[in-house]
Order: C-alpha cells, then structure tokens, then sequence
C-alpha cells in the first residue's frame, strides 16, 4: 500500500500536478460521465465524444502544469488581446444560435468567449502584478476596462449571460486583489445603476427569461418550462434517488438539455439529494483546496490568478445549481467537469492546469 502510494506521488510529482485536487475533479468527472451515459439510455457515441473531450482537457493540463507562473504573466497581454481580436471576428463571422456562437475553422469549431474566462483573470492578475496593493482607483478603473470591453462584446453576439460570468470573474481577481471599502460601495452604486440600462439593451427573450424567473408557471409551455422541469426531476428523486438509468424526467425527454446545462437536475434524479449532497461536497472540497495553494503563492500574480480560477470554476458551479433550482435566471451555464461539451470542458481543466502549475513551481522555488 505504501509503494503504492509513493508511485502514485512520484508520477504526480513528475507531472508536476496536484494530486488531491486532482482526485476531487476526476471523481466528478466520473459522476458525469455516468449520469450522461444515462441520459442518453445508454447511447456509447455520446460518452466516448466526452471522453475524447476529457482526454484533451487532460492533456491541456498536465502541458500548463509544466509552464512557469511568471510565462502566464509575460504572454497575458497577447492572450487577452488575441480573445479579444476572436469575439470580434465571431460577431461577424460566427456560426450557431443567436447565444451560443462559435468560431468554425473546419476540423474544429470553439467559443472564443470560453476563453475569456481564464484570459480575463489572467490579464487582471499580470496588471496588479507589480501594482500597489490595495490597488489605487486608477487602477482599479483599467481593471474595469480589461473587464467591459470583452464583457460588451459577448453581450453582442449575443450571450448575456456568459458576459455576466466573465464579467464576475473580473471582479473576483479585484476583490483578491485587495479592495478598499469606499470603492466598493461605489462598485455597487454603479452596478445598481446599470441595472435599468442593461435591462433596455436586452433582447425580449432575455427578458422573457429573467420574468419567468419570478413566476414560470404563467408560461408553463414556453419560458418557464425548462425550469418546472427541472424542479420536478429534482424534487422526484427525494432522498435517495429513482436509481441509476431509472430517470423518467430525462428518458421521457421531459427535461431539456438533461446532459449539458441541466445534466444537474437529472443527477439528483437518480441520486437523490442524498448524491446531490456529494457532489456539492466534491466541488466545496476541490475549492478548498485551489484555495490553498492560492494562499500559499509566493508573488500576487500567483496568488490572484489561481484564487480567481478556482472561485470562478465554484462561481459557474453555484450559477448552474442556483439556475436548475429557480434561485437564478436560465442563463446557459454548464455545469463544470460534469456537463457535455468541448471547449467548456477545455476550459476548466486549463483553469486546473495554472493552479497546479502555481501549486508545483511554488514548491520548486522554496527549495
């Protein structure tokens, strides 16, 4: 058992990846691919799309774990620029539905705004670098910049609520940045004024959404029927679940997108609130321990760039559950390491990467 142990840590060592962490989110990531192996009653063509998927984000990960922090840092400008260069061309020249736009090179297709949510961070990390901390309010005014112009071009393509995600992912990296009290009740002046302009800029069927938030069954059949749904598949699975592949919410296909933004409310299905119960724990568990090694950082580049991964993978995590149990608008957030999908999947496991990267070059700059 003990050179069991110690094989698993030599290879995690070489790999330069943290192996808790890295044992949290593979567990949930075979959470989901049962719970997408029963929701497609048992269809293999799904499953091995997902693991192709997983593979590639795990291979993502282990190359980022072997870059330096400080490598981040020097490439963030290109990296933010060039995301910024394809949301542009993907208002233009995008394929797909009006909220879900994608870049099609042919052999491959992916959403340049997945890739903000780590560009973003790490372009506010790498600006408070080597700034005073608190930062000033100058400061804290172009780190609003870095955040609205990519915000505002998602918005235009338009996906609102990846905007409203990306954007949060910003204010986490200020936040850790360390924040004064004054400016932030002057954030929250601002965004509650924002309100009633952002509210005139959306599209009716955003805000047909967000008003079925508050009473979906005054359209039961349109708006409001993915979240009713959601809530009876949910609530049916009481305390221990119907039993794995025993779902009849998804299998009857009452449930939509059962394997992508809602694959949570069929996993409770099945499981049961006692299964729900676990993977909330996994995810609380994965964050605690990005947490860590965030704290442990040994520069504030580090330091806010892989809090801000690790609270904003936990962000999309509370948004997905918040919006399958009606506490938020349906705003097309996938569930991360669970839900199907590529460059989402793609993303999250860069995310990982970096932290582990802080996590392993951390160690070898204490020696």
């Amino acid at each position: 058992m003990s050179y069991s142990t110690n094989q698993f840590g030599g290879i995690s060592s070489l790999l330069k990846i943290d192996l808790k962490l890295f044992m949290i989110i593979m567990t949930i990531v075979f959470l989901g691919l049962i719970t997408l192996y029963s929701v497609s009653s048992g269809d293999n063509s799904l499953v091995l799309k997902q693991l192709v998927r997983i593979t590639v984000g795990l291979v993502a990960m282990v190359l980022l774990a072997q870059i330096h922090p400080d490598n981040f840092r020097l490439f963030s400008p290109f990296l933010y620029f060039g995301g910024i260069l394809l949301l542009v061309l993907t208002i233009f020249f995008g394929v797909g539905k009006s909220a879900d736009r994608w870049l099609d090179f042919y052999f491959f297709r992916f959403q340049p705004s997945e890739l903000m949510k780590i560009f973003v961070p790490l372009m506010i990390a790498s600006f408070y670098s080597d700034k005073e901390l608190p930062p000033r309010f100058k400061n804290l005014v172009i780190a609003a910049v870095i955040i609205i112009i990519p915000a505002l071009l998602i918005a235009k393509q338009p996906d609102l609520g990846t905007a409203i995600l990306i954007t949060s992912s910003g204010i986490i990296a200020i936040f850790l940045s360390g924040i004064r009290l004054v400016h932030i009740l002057l954030g929250v002046a601002f965004v509650i004024g924002a309100i009633p302009v952002l509210w005139s800029m959306m599209y009716d069927y955003q805000k047909s959404r967000v008003l079925s938030f508050f009473s979906p069954e005054q359209d039961a059949l349109g708006s409001g029927y993915h979240l009713i749904q959601s809530k009876i598949a949910l609530g049916s699975g009481g305390l221990f679940g119907k039993g794995y592949m025993n779902g009849t919410q998804s299998k009857l296909d009452f449930l939509p997108e059962n394997h992508t933004d809602f694959i949570f409310s069929a996993f409770g299905e099945e499981f049961g609130f006692i299964g729900v119960l676990l993977l909330i724990t996994l995810y609380v568990l994965a964050v605690i321990r990005g947490m860590s090694i965030s704290i442990k950082a040994t520069d504030n580049f580090a330091r806010i760039l892989s809090g801000t991964l690790i609270l904003t993978i936990f962000l999309y995590v509370l948004v997905n559950i918040g919006m399958v149990i009606g506490l938020l608008p349906i705003v097309g957030a996938p569930l991360p390491f669970m839900s199907y999908g590529g460059t989402s999947m793609l993303t999250v496991f860069a995310a990982l990467g970096i932290i582990m990267s802080v996590k392993s070059h951390q160690r070898l700059m204490r020696k």
